[in-house]
């Protein structure tokens, strides 16, 4: 009995990790399952492993169409955009702009929360996207396992990042969510660290040190401008790791 419900817990973690980072039909969670989303962090990677493989598979289907690499890189960052709604694009822009717009960290976080987008957010997110296009363009020749991996490994970091930064906002969704247990930020280390072995084999050693350099330089930012984390910063932190392990899988 204890098997099943362990089972059930699992894949209700699963389902309300993709419900919160994508936007991909899923089954309909009771509103009790909400209240635990700390405890659903150790998904993560599965999202990313899920994103993935769904834009790779594109990039896959245009090579074998034909398509050159630019157009089959190009898919691969529309699937992606298109399965998450942009969400961590959009807290890559309202980071950037909050963390560089603002003299106060409460101007800071006014910033972060306002819908428009300034220059420092246009800036960032022109050229993380085409970094990520350069990258992908380079990479999709081998085959869809670095966009895999790519997309578990930046994942997998969030949850620490959650952990160790307290949330900047008194009411805001991170404090909400609240700090994941230390064995759910285990598992999503090890479940990152695993799949993505298993898409690139050891050449996954570079990507991880790169995605953990990324975040903790951003950690380090946000503490020092806002005093935390929030949503956004855990989009921002997204997209620097998957862009670090792309560029990182360029250079093995």
């Amino acid at each position: 009995m204890r098997k099943v419900d362990t089972a059930r817990t699992a894949l209700t973690d699963l389902v309300l990790a993709l419900t919160l980072m994508t936007r991909l039909p899923m089954p309909r969670l009771p509103r009790a399952a909400f209240e635990c989303q700390a405890g659903a962090v150790w998904a993560f990677p599965l999202v990313g492993a899920v994103v993935g493989v769904l834009a790779g598979a594109a990039g896959l289907a245009a090579l074998a169409l034909g398509l050159p690499a630019p157009v089959a890189a190009g898919l691969v960052l529309a699937v992606q955009i298109l399965a998450t709604g942009a969400m961590h694009e959009d807290g890559l822009a309202d980071t950037a702009d909050g963390l560089w717009g603002g003299w106060t960290p409460e101007r800071r976080l006014e910033i972060m929360k306002d819908s428009a987008i300034g220059t420092y957010g246009v800036l960032a997110l022109v050229l993380t996207v085409g970094l990520r296009w350069a990258a992908l363009t380079v990479l999709m020749p081998q085959g869809g396992a670095p966009v895999v991996a790519a997309a578990v490994l930046s994942r997998a970091g969030l949850p620490v990042l959650m952990r160790a930064l307290p949330p900047a906002r008194a009411g805001g969704l991170s404090r909400q969510v609240g700090a994941p247990t230390h064995n759910s930020v285990s598992l999503s280390v090890v479940l990152g660290f695993g799949l993505g072995w298993l898409a690139v084999g050891p050449p996954v050693l570079a990507p991880v040190l790169t995605v953990l350099l990324a975040v903790c330089v951003l950690a380090l930012v946000a503490r020092a401008r806002i005093g935390g984390q929030t949503g956004d910063i855990l989009g921002a932190a997204q997209q620097l790791a998957e862009l670090a392990a792309l560029l990182a899988l360029c250079a093995v």
